[in-house]
């Protein structure tokens, strides 16, 4: 039976150090909710959340667009529980808005800030004519970096 040294067992327990990168020639994006880059370091596995959407646990959307991004968060939140990962853990977002317009991107900007503080991933907004449920609004997936 072969051993495992503890240096084997710390390197497992090793956490993701994020770096997010912003770089000064380029206009500053934490305003907005993202970051124009993320560097991980130190996990060996990656995630990818689905499209989350406004539903709830008995999928019943949300009517307005402001519920549905926050349910939304909810629901990613909760996915990245499932997984033992934390939101600083997100390395990229893609967000799909239905008619969009400048407008919303406060509440959305809002909700991305309570979930990720300022361990701003990477994110793409698309602006979509419709997704896959009648009435859905929003909807982000996401990459994550999970400890090894």
């Amino acid at each position: 039976m072969s051993s495992i040294s503890a240096e084997t067992v710390a390197q497992q327990h090793q956490s993701i150090e994020l770096k997010i990168v912003n770089p000064t020639e380029l206009y500053d994006p934490t305003p907005n909710g993202y970051s124009h880059a993320v560097v991980a370091k130190g996990g060996a596995r990656i995630a990818y959340i689905s499209g989350q959407g406004g539903e709830d646990k008995n999928g019943k959307l949300a009517t307005s667009f402001s519920e549905q991004v926050e349910q939304a968060y909810k629901n990613m939140l909760i996915t990245l529980q499932a997984m033992n990962a934390k939101p600083n853990q997100v390395t990229k977002i893609t967000t799909y808005v239905v008619d969009y317009n400048p407008s919303m991107l406060e509440e959305m900007t809002k909700q991305v800030k309570i979930m990720f503080g300022d361990a701003l991933p990477a994110q793409t907004l698309v602006p979509v004519p419709r997704l896959a449920l009648d009435g859905m609004l929003f909807e982000v997936d996401a990459i994550v970096i999970l400890d090894d």
